[in-house]
């Protein structure tokens, strides 16, 4: 799916796009798709074309959000969702400061020798 969005966008001559790894901040989806559009017309041309390539691909639309200022279009997909924004915005927001955080490491566990356990009384 996240193949389907990236060309959709490069159908459409998205700039910038960013793909990154959510799963870990958020239970509510997997991905975050950024990209970015020089004008209102193509911000929302982009939206469309994900949406519609993402609907003949078999996937859900859940939502498709900002179509009315054509600034910040952001479609839902259920576990990716797509921000499709003009430079400014994109920006002001700064998506990629916000979500491009790493996952956090799991702490390491030591096994039990014979010399860490407490001796017996």
């Amino acid at each position: 799916m996240e193949k389907a969005v990236v060309a959709a966008l490069e159908d459409i001559k998205a700039r910038d796009i960013v793909v990154l790894k959510v799963a870990h901040l958020s239970p509510l989806f997997e991905r975050v798709i950024i990209a970015s559009a020089d004008s209102t017309r193509q911000v929302k041309a982009l939206a469309d074309n994900v949406r519609e390539k993402l609907k003949a691909f078999g996937a859900p639309v859940i939502s498709v959000e900002g179509e009315e200022s054509g600034e910040w279009v952001l479609v839902d997909l259920g576990a990716i969702v797509v921000h499709v924004m003009q430079p400014a915005i994109r920006q002001y927001y700064n998506l990629e400061e916000l979500w491009d955080q790493p996952e956090p490491k799991r702490p390491r566990t030591r096994k039990k020798t014979a010399a860490a356990q407490p001796a017996a009384h």
